[in-house]
Order: C-alpha cells, then sequence, then structure tokens
C-alpha cells in the first residue's frame, strides 16, 4: 500500500516522513519532485504543490504533471491538504473541514485548457467522469477520524469552491460563491479533484481555515493573522495526517465514481 500526500502553502517538508529519499519523476507534462519514504508502516509519497520555498504560485502549479507523477508511482490513494478562506462567517478561524463537494465550474487549467488527462483523439481510457459525490467517502472517514483523534475541530463535509488565483476574490464573487453553497474557498485543488479522479485514484481533501473571504465579516481578517495561522496549519495538518495515513491504508480503497470509457 501506498499513499500519496499533496500539501499546500506552509507545508514544504512533511514531519514525521522517515527515510526520505527526494527524487524527481519525468512525466509527458514535466518533471514533478516528490519525496518517497514511510509513515510508521505505510509508504508515502509527498508531492508539495509549490515547491520548495513556495516557487510556484496557484496558476503556476503544475496539476497534470503532478497527477501523472503519482500514478507513475503507483499511489493507492492520496490525501491533500489546503489553506483556505471560509465563506462562513461562524466558522471558527483555526478549525478544519474535511470536503464532501465540489464548486469548479469552469473545469479549466491555468493556462485556459480544460481539465482532463483525455487529450488525445482515440487514446485509451478516453471518457467522461461521472460522480455522486466527487471525494471518496473512505478517505474522508479517515481524515475526519483523525482530526478527532487529535482533538482538533473539524466540520463533516463542505463544498469546496476552487477559484482562480493568484489575487483573492472580491466580496460580489465571494458573494456568488456563497449564494450557490460554497463553504470554504483556494486556489488549487479544483483540478486535483478531477485529474486524480480521472486516474482512476481514491483522493480527499481537509481544509484549514484561515481567514475570512472578502465580505464574508464586516472587519476583514488581517494578513498577519492569515500568515499566522497559514504557519500554525502545518503543525496541525502533519498530526492529522500522522493518524489519517494508516487509516487510509487499512481502508477499503476504490475510485470515485465511473470514469465511462470508449476504448
Amino acid at each position: 500500500m501506498r499513499i500519496g500526500i499533496v500539501t499546500g502553502s506552509g507545508t514544504y517538508r512533511l514531519e514525521g516522513l522517515e527515510q526520505g529519499e527526494a527524487r524527481t519523476v519525468e512525466t509527458g507534462d514535466g518533471a514533478v519532485p516528490v519525496t518517497l519514504g514511510r509513515i510508521g508502516d505505510v509508504e508515502v509519497v509527498h508531492l508539495a504543490r509549490h515547491r520548495d520555498g513556495h516557487e510556484l504560485v496557484s496558476h503556476q502549479v503544475t496539476h497534470r504533471a503532478n497527477v501523472l507523477a503519482m500514478r507513475e508511482l503507483g499511489v493507492d490513494a492520496v490525501l491533500a491538504v489546503t489553506v483556505c478562506g471560509t465563506c462562513d462567517p461562524d466558522a471558527e478561524l483555526g478549525s478544519l473541514v474535511v470536503f464532501d463537494d465540489l464548486h469548479f465550474l469552469q473545469n479549466r487549467l491555468a493556462d485556459g485548457s480544460l481539465c482532463t488527462l483525455h487529450d488525445e483523439p482515440g487514446a485509451p481510457g478516453r471518457g467522461h467522469w461521472v460522480f455522486e459525490d466527487p471525494f471518496s467517502p473512505t478517505l474522508r472517514a479517515a481524515l475526519l477520524d483523525a482530526a478527532r483523534a487529535t482533538g482538533r475541530e473539524v466540520r463533516d463535509g463542505g463544498c469546496y469552491g476552487h477559484v482562480d488565483g493568484p489575487r483573492f476574490n472580491t466580496k460580489a464573487e465571494i458573494r456568488s460563491l456563497r449564494a450557490v453553497g460554497v463553504t470554504a474557498v483556494s486556489q488549487t485543488a479544483g483540478p486535483e479533484t478531477v485529474l486524480f479522479a480521472e486516474a482512476g485514484i481514491p483522493y480527499a481533501l481537509i481544509g484549514f481555515q484561515t481567514d475570512y473571504a472578502n465580505g464574508v465579516r464586516e472587519q476583514a481578517t488581517p494578513v498577519e493573522t492569515l500568515m499566522e495561522l497559514i504557519g500554525r496549519s502545518v503543525g496541525d495538518f502533519a498530526a492529522v495526517l500522522a493518524e489519517a495515513i494508516p487509516r487510509a491504508a487499512g481502508a477499503d480503497l476504490r475510485p470515485v465514481g465511473t470514469n465511462i470509457t470508449w476504448d
């Protein structure tokens, strides 16, 4: 069993990863740096979306290459984390949410191309991803149980809203997202959710709420608070992942939904 871990802003190394070996995976979409190691008895592949030192800002993240690299390395499932801005005025900053729905209407990558692995006519596996819920229920359960085991406040369910960066959103944009039920927003996990599903790799996402999105509260969250909470997220994510990884490795892992193919 091999579990993939994808981390975002603030987390560029995975705490607790033993026997870590840095490796670069060559894919048809470019090279991807990863670290292979173990957490407990479980093989782990860690991928930092933004790379060391936040080299890549959100619109530069190599989503297709990242997913292809994980598939090349034979990961059985992926647990992903993201810091996010909450659209819920009653949410407590610093709390966690395990998402169960996705708002990603544009379904496009930053270069404007469609967010899909199916870009070659006649290629094996081409088709349509059909799903009721976009995230793996067994991996969601692993993240929820892990967060509770560490004593952290966690929300069971919520709609993840993917927004294009690198800028933050206006009040009007956030109002429109709140109107359709988005719980929290960030700038990277929409493409991941879709592409891992097309690759047949179970995936789940947990968010750490660092700020109130623009206009959610009368007073904006100070940037200093946002940055302080991004720093705090590193330890919280590490603690939750240490508990979640063995749970995920022991879970009934199945691809999310169905890929209708035309082979």
